[in-house]
């Protein structure tokens, strides 16, 4: 696997589930109310569930001396082909974090790189993310642009 300073880039294996929702979480801000044992339940489930499906989630990481330090997601959505996504196969990139001790020498370039990689590996026609400002710099040096589409969502 590629190493970048003081790190090796590898696959999530199903030992990596409790560390990776704990890093999933430092995303959200999340503390530990009842609502956060729920969707951390959840989350373990899914990626017991998907770990093993490397046709349909990339689950990179950088570790450092033995510990995660950083991670993304990539997983794949199937709909129906249209003009902009000739195959219906798009990629999701998320949960995209590095640990701030860890941040400023790679490691998030190296992990989109590796999603992006696998999405073309896979025949998928693009990849689409949401992105903080802050995190807007390492998305664009790998070739990503902003849209005008609207996003919207509903709670349920």
């Amino acid at each position: 696997m590629p190493t970048t300073p003081g790190g090796l880039l590898r696959i999530a294996s199903p030992g990596d589930g409790p560390e990776l929702v704990r890093l999933w979480a430092l995303l959200f801000d999340e503390d530990d109310s009842p609502r956060d044992d729920v969707w951390r339940g959840h989350a373990r489930e899914w990626f017991t569930q998907f770990v093993a499906r490397p046709s349909l989630v990339r689950f990179p990481l950088v570790e450092v001396d033995g510990e995660i330090v950083a991670t993304a997601i990539g997983t794949l959505e199937v709909g129906v082909p249209n003009p902009q996504c000739p195959r219906g196969r798009t990629v999701r990139l998320a949960n995209v974090i590095t640990l701030a001790a860890h941040r400023g020498v790679g490691y998030g370039t190296l992990l989109v790189n590796d999603v992006t990689d696998w999405a073309r590996s896979i025949d998928a026609d693009r990849v689409d993310l949401s992105a903080t400002p802050e995190g807007q710099r390492i998305y664009a040096r790998a070739g990503f642009v902003l849209t005008s589409a609207p996003r919207m969502k509903l709670v349920l």
